[in-house]
This record gives C-alpha cells, sequence and structure tokens, in this order.
C-alpha cells in the first residue's frame, strides 16, 4: 500500500497539520479496523486517511487515530486529495466524491488547491448554567468569571459539521495562548457532553497582517490528540457558530488561524451559504446552511506499508 505524510492547511513544508495518507491498491477492501488503528499508531500522527477508489471520480475515505476511527476529518481529507493529485490519482480542476462515514461530500480541486463540503452544521447543545461554565474554563486552565469580565458575553456551544466539539471563547490572543488544559480531566469532560474536543478562539486580531476571523487552539485528549495544529471540521463548526452568534454572514469567506502555539502555523479557509429558496431566513435563522472549507497541503514524504 502507498503511503504519503501530507502538512495539510499549508504551503510551507513543517507548517500546517501532518497527515498520514494511506492508498489501498485498486480493487482492494480495507484492512481490518485493529490493522488501521496499529497503523495509524505506528505513523505516530493525530489522524491517518485510509482511501479506497469507487471509481474515476468516487473515493471512500476512513479515518483512524492512533486509539480510533473518527467519522471525518478535515485536515486528514486535505491531505488526502493533495496526495491523490501529488501522485497522479486525479486531476486538477475537477470535482470529486468523497464517502464517509459523516456522509457523503463534494471535494472541488483547484489549482492544487482542496475545498471540502462540511456534513450539514448542526448546533447540539451549549453550556449556560455557571457551574458548568465555570468547569469547563477551569479545566482548560482560565477562569470564566475572568474571561466574562474582558468582554466574552459569547456562551460555549456544541457544534457539528461532522464531528461534535465545544466552541469556547476567550477574550484575547494573550487568553488564548495561555490556555492549558487539564488533560484528563477534559477527556472526562468530553466524554460525558459526548464531543470529541475543545475548540478554542477568539474574536481578537489585533496585529493581524491580514484580515483573520479567529485565532484558534484545538483539543482532543480523549482521542489522543492533546491539541492539534489545523482541524478542518472544528472551523467549519466555528464559521457556524459564528453564523448563530452574529459574527459570520451569509456569503462570507472566513480566515482562521491555527497551530501557532505548537509553532506549526496554519490557515483554514472557509465560506458560508445559506439556502433562502425555502424560506425562513430572517435573522438569526439556524438553517439551512451549506460550509466548505479549504486549504493547501505539502508532501513531506512517501512509501510502501507492508501490511
Amino acid at each position: 500500500m502507498k503511503f504519503y505524510i501530507v502538512d495539510a492547511f499549508t504551503e510551507t513544508t513543517f507548517g500546517g497539520n501532518p497527515a498520514g495518507v494511506v492508498i489501498l491498491p485498486e480493487g482492494s477492501d480495507f484492512p481490518s479496523d485493529e490493522t488501521m488503528v496499529k497503523t495509524a499508531a505506528e505513523l505516530r500522527y493525530s489522524e491517518t486517511a485510509f482511501i479506497r477508489r469507487l471509481n474515476q471520480k468516487e473515493f471512500q475515505i476512513r479515518y483512524f487515530t492512533p486509539a480510533a476511527e473518527v467519522e471525518l476529518c478535515g485536515h486528514a481529507t486535505i491531505g488526502s486529495f493533495c496526495a491523490l493529485l501529488y501522485g497522479g490519482y486525479i486531476e486538477d480542476n475537477c470535482t470529486y466524491m468523497n464517502h464517509t462515514l459523516s456522509g457523503d461530500l463534494n471535494i472541488a480541486v483547484k489549482d492544487g488547491f482542496v475545498l471540502m463540503d462540511m456534513a450539514e452544521p448542526v448546533k447540539i447543545n451549549e453550556i449556560s448554567d455557571p457551574a458548568a461554565l465555570e468547569e469547563l474554563y477551569r479545566i482548560m486552565g482560565l477562569s470564566y468569571e475572568e474571561q466574562k469580565s474582558r468582554g466574552v458575553n459569547l456562551l460555549p456551544q456544541m457544534i457539528s459539521t461532522g464531528l461534535p466539539d465545544i466552541m469556547m471563547p476567550v477574550a484575547t490572543q494573550a487568553d488564548l495562548a495561555a490556555i492549558a488544559p487539564d488533560f484528563p480531566a477534559l477527556s472526562k469532560l468530553s466524554e460525558r457532553y459526548e464531543v470529541v474536543g475543545v475548540h478554542a478562539f477568539t474574536l481578537d486580531g489585533e496585529g493581524d497582517a491580514v484580515k483573520t476571523t479567529c485565532h484558534v487552539r484545538n483539543f482532543a485528549p480523549l482521542y489522543d490528540i492533546d491539541e492539534e495544529a489545523a482541524t478542518g471540521t472544528s472551523n467549519g463548526a466555528l464559521t457556524y457558530y459564528g453564523y448563530l452568534n452574529g459574527f459570520v454572514a451569509d456569503g462570507d469567506d472566513c480566515r482562521f488561524v491555527q497551530g501557532e502555539a505548537m509553532n506549526r502555523p496554519s490557515v483554514i479557509l472557509s465560506h458560508l451559504d445559506v439556502d433562502c429558496s425555502a424560506g425562513g431566513c430572517e435573522e438569526g435563522a439556524a438553517r439551512p446552511c451549506f460550509i466548505q472549507v479549504g486549504g493547501s497541503g505539502v508532501v513531506l514524504a512517501e512509501g510502501e506499508i507492508h501490511i
């Protein structure tokens, strides 16, 4: 089986978020789940994508962390189609279908840039109880009351565009950098809330040379990922959170900067469209929304896996 290591959501080697990509031989089926988990653990990246080609335009991709299978992974999808393009499996400036456990997603490849559809955005719940708010922020190494006094007036919400995460607002980039989670406690909290992890963000863009929607950090220790340098699904979810909370509008292009605390700066782009054809698009309406997330990727290594 052919494998690639791809830095996704970057145009520079050693930037972005690295993913393993394994391309199955033509006509073969997926290995056992145990084999794919062990392969992901051996490659030691947060996610490894296993790609099975169905026909010229359709692929089935399954995603594995070193601990378990997940339904969807944004950066591993970007990495997958960058690897497929690099290896000559697909052509540039074409559209493809990606069949995942999270649904069937269109993938557009244009001039080496990969743009992927997110699953239908869903707001699952929000955290509003004072004790629960303080618990969340305390586990993340902050104080909710302090954040509130510094201007945080948005509530954390569980949002999914394929994978559920807690969107957690903080006041400033300095507060974002100061996050130091209690990882065992965060794993238990994530399990209790039935989410992958916490996607912390700030709207503070002071000093940015380029307009940025949010600076973000992502933590998912429940899946053996203490911190991740770029997360497509989470920033897709944050795009929807922004729409629900008034800082992202219909037709907006968003820019998320992630990975700074890991010295792997990443830029994740997203686009939001609201379908008003069926009505119900008054201010504050939650649906129907369509979100795309995109980025570039750089192939770092390639080789053969013998399993």
